[in-house]
């Protein structure tokens, strides 16, 4: 087998490479990234493994990948950025900035509850197109702005798995003009070296990553019970639920990899990156929001996103979450991330994984390829517990 452990790691961060290159021999990656920054700096950068099923492309130290929800974080620290320039406030009504959202009930909807997944529309009741999220934003938009909310906005939370993006994005682009992967490009990709991109064009394909489906375990419990379900027998949040993943249906030409998925503005999901640009951005909220010089957040700002905002059983998925503005938040004995108490970053689908911890001054991202669990992926809790045994 080729060298897994490509790339640089600061002799203390030891025990993170040899994690790496565990995971490689005895929990089946097949192509993944592992970076971490601490007090601001770079200390462990490192790839490996092959960026297709059939072991033939390496992975290179600039191949990218889908990292799925990890784009909910990068959405919201776009929506923020608006935030500190006093162009949007959080308390104010999300119609204040897109007036035909007041429709169905939602007039008084703050920007916050989009934020911390409040608002309840986690899914769209009317059948949709299939593919319609990949090829009309419009369609989208304009269907969330008529939508009833799911449940009394403010009395519970629930993850909005597939609408987030829209929700927040189309705040983004109502106030500054820009679609918000434009809106990431040129605030934040270009100007601060994080390579994420949403939405991107055929240039790119040859460094992309083939994702790989998780495939379950003979007897193995299923991630998501509830979708298993004949939706015609649903009603109220059992329904919902189920149409949080299943509507609109997929694209017939559009399948993770496909050019259709990759060149579409389809922020909650969408996304591709490595984990150096995913270190790179939580390394910056994690000190305070400065890079090289140049301000991504203000402090404030920061230490308000992960303040708690919605903690317990999540009436989307069923089990414990906890939320701040945009970023998911550490739950100590349940899903933590690492010890620190104001651990904050997103998960993205299958295991890929950014956080940042202001205690420790710690940026962590991990990308892969084969999905995994969504829920605690053995192999990055290794790579999380290498970390901190190394500091």
């Amino acid at each position: 087998m080729r060298d897994v452990t490509e790339g640089v790691c600061q002799p203390r961060f030891y025990r993170v490479r040899a994690a790496f290159g565990e995971n490689f021999a005895a929990r089946d990656e097949i192509g993944a990234a592992v970076a971490v920054t601490a007090a601001g700096e770079p200390v462990v950068d490192l790839w490996g493994g092959w960026r297709d099923q059939a072991k033939t492309r390496p992975w290179t130290r600039d191949a990218i990948v889908n990292v799925w929800s990890v784009g909910k974080a990068v959405t919201a620290v776009c929506l923020l950025r608006l935030v500190d320039r006093g162009l949007v406030e959080l308390d104010s009504p999300v119609a204040r900035y897109w007036p035909e959202f007041a429709q169905g009930g939602k007039d008084t909807i703050p920007v916050r509850m989009l934020l911390n997944h409040q608002a309840g529309l986690p899914a769209i009741a009317k059948p949709l197109p299939p593919g319609i999220n990949l090829t009309s934003w419009q369609t989208m938009t304009a269907e969330l702005a008529s939508q009833e909310p799911w449940w009394a906005p403010g009395t519970g939370f629930g993850y909005h798995t597939n609408t987030f993006g829209f929700l927040v994005g189309e705040i983004v682009r109502r106030v500054d003009g820009r679609s918000l992967g434009t809106f990431l490009r040129e605030e934040i990709a270009e100007p601060f070296g994080i390579d994420f991109l949403i939405g991107f064009g055929p240039r790119e394909d040859a460094r992309v990553a083939e994702w790989l489906a998780y495939r379950a375990q003979p007897g193995e419990e299923s991630q998501r019970p509830w979708l298993e379900r004949d939706p015609a027998t649903l009603s109220g949040m059992d329904l919902g639920r189920v149409l949080a993943y299943r509507n609109p249906p997929g694209h017939p030409e559009g399948a993770v990899n496909s050019r259709i998925w990759r060149q579409a503005e389809f922020p909650s999901t969408n996304g591709h990156s490595n984990a150096r640009a995913i270190a790179r951005l939580f390394g910056t909220l994690a000190n305070g929001g400065e890079l090289d010089g140049e301000r991504l957040l203000e402090a404030t700002t920061i230490e308000q996103a992960y303040a708690i905002e919605s903690d317990g059983e999540d009436l989307v998925l069923g089990r414990p979450n906890r939320f701040g503005l945009g970023f998911q938040l550490t739950i100590p004995g349940v899903r933590p991330l690492g010890p620190g108490a104001h651990t904050f970053g997103h998960y993205g689908n299958g295991g890929i994984l950014g956080f940042a911890d202001p205690d420790a001054a710690v940026g962590f991202g991990y990308v892969c390829n084969r999905s995994g669990r969504s829920w605690r992926d053995p192999r990055n809790i290794a790579l999380i517990d290498a970390v901190y045994a190394s500091l």
